[in-house]
């Protein structure tokens, strides 16, 4: 491949470069040779072409390649006007070669998701006629959105038959059909295709029309995992991963599984039982604590019977304890009662109530002096204040 001219016009022609896509010829070319064929500027670098290249570009879902071009980072790639366009950080001189070589583990990464992505999409279409309307390959999780509804129970039914179908470790077959043999071809694509196309086959799985990388064998995908799915707008989004990023996740489960393990004192395949019985004791506790809180509360009210207005600070209460203690005084006393409780970073929640009282015009000045937010009903309002103990019963006293 090399310069390419094209007639545009009367008496006009265009120059374009024309890059030979190794990625095509050996999906698992990591290094190669090529010559520079131009290198422009471009804002915050270079836009480099070459005669030939193993750089994939940003398509399909798929994103590009990154690595390197001699001592020079590749950072993107990107095909525009029938161009293959290396972006990079530094410029090369025209008609220099280089020795150019991919971030493989990325790549073959990135070949794994989209295979795996193409055998989960066609087992869908397969089973329920779901059309996969929505992809992206992202670093962590690949999502898919489909135009059906799906369960955790037919997921898991899906997960197992696409595993079944990797480790059969058929070849994948990549053809490039004629005009012709496309009309009579059944194959799955998200709009009407011109020109040549390309047809990547899982067999007995899915026949697609995509121009990404995949493996050249399913069982090099190694394994599918169904992760999420959620409703999304008329059908659902779906998250998934493969390959490697399995075993990475299963890794971290097992980890946190053990750390779990190890604080429940439990064995790690009893985990969810020691969790249960853990909740168990933590509700019977919330409702003994409720108990001799309610206590609390009532002996409270009964020692501040028949007095006029009443502050309160207690420590340690959560916002539902302060508005129990200062609904339980204010029925007692005859005035209004107001409950203040520290919080962690210093300021104290508050909550007050007067029977029959409206309290509103106090609760706002009170705010405003006292660099506070919250209200309610007249006879009963809560909030907050950044305020210290010395100055909110300097604020009472007044």
């Amino acid at each position: 491949m090399g310069i390419v001219s094209l007639k545009i016009g009367k008496g006009e022609t265009a120059v374009m470069t024309e890059t030979r896509r190794l990625y095509y010829e050996d999906v698992y070319k990591k290094e190669f040779t090529a010559t520079v064929l131009e290198c422009r500027e471009r804002k915050n670098g270079f836009v480099v072409i070459l005669d030939e290249s193993a750089f994939y570009p940003e398509g399909g879902g798929q994103p590009s390649d990154v690595g390197t071009l001699g001592d020079v980072k590749v950072t993107e790639v990107h095909e525009k006007d029938g161009e293959l366009l290396h972006y990079t950080e530094q410029a090369l001189e025209v008609g220099a070669k280089v020795e150019g070589k991919i971030d493989w583990e990325r790549r073959f990464d990135l070949m794994q998701q989209h295979s795996g992505e193409h055998m989960v999409s066609g087992v869908i279409h397969a089973k329920y006629g779901y059309d996969n309307v929505g992809f992206h390959m992202g670093s962590d999780v690949i999502t898919v959105d489909l135009n059906g509804m799906l369960d955790e129970a037919q997921l898991a039914e899906i997960e197992r038959e696409v595993n079944e179908k990797v480790w059969e470790d058929k070849e994948v077959v990549i053809t490039y059909p004629t005009a012709e043999e496309l009309k009579t071809l059944d194959y799955r694509s998200k709009k009407e295709l011109t020109g040549q196309v390309r047809i990547v086959d899982f067999p007995g799985v899915d026949v697609c029309a995509c121009c990404g990388t995949h493996v050249t064998h399913t069982g090099e995908i190694g394994m599918v995992k169904l992760l999420s799915v959620v409703k999304f707008h008329d059908g659902i989004r779906m998250e998934m991963i493969c390959g490697k990023r399995v075993l990475n996740y299963l890794n971290m489960v097992n980890e946190q599984n053990h750390q779990i393990s190890m604080k429940l004192s439990a064995k790690m395949d009893r985990t969810a039982d020691a969790v249960q019985r853990l909740q168990d004791e933590n509700f019977r506790l919330k409702g003994q604590v409720a108990r001799m809180e309610e206590d609390m509360f009532q002996a409270e009210a009964k020692k501040w019977e028949g007095a006029g207005s009443v502050l309160i600070f207690k420590e340690g209460l959560e916002a539902d304890s302060v508005r129990k203690l200062a609904d339980a005084v204010m029925n007692t006393c005859q005035g209004c009662c107001a409950v203040f409780s520290r919080n962690e970073d210093g300021s104290y929640k508050y909550a007050m109530g007067e029977i029959d009282g409206d309290l509103r015009q106090y609760t706002k000045e009170m705010n405003a002096a006292l660099n506070g937010r919250g209200g309610g009903k007249p006879f009963f309002v809560q909030g907050s204040v950044q305020a210290t103990e010395k100055e909110i019963r300097g604020f009472f006293e007044k």
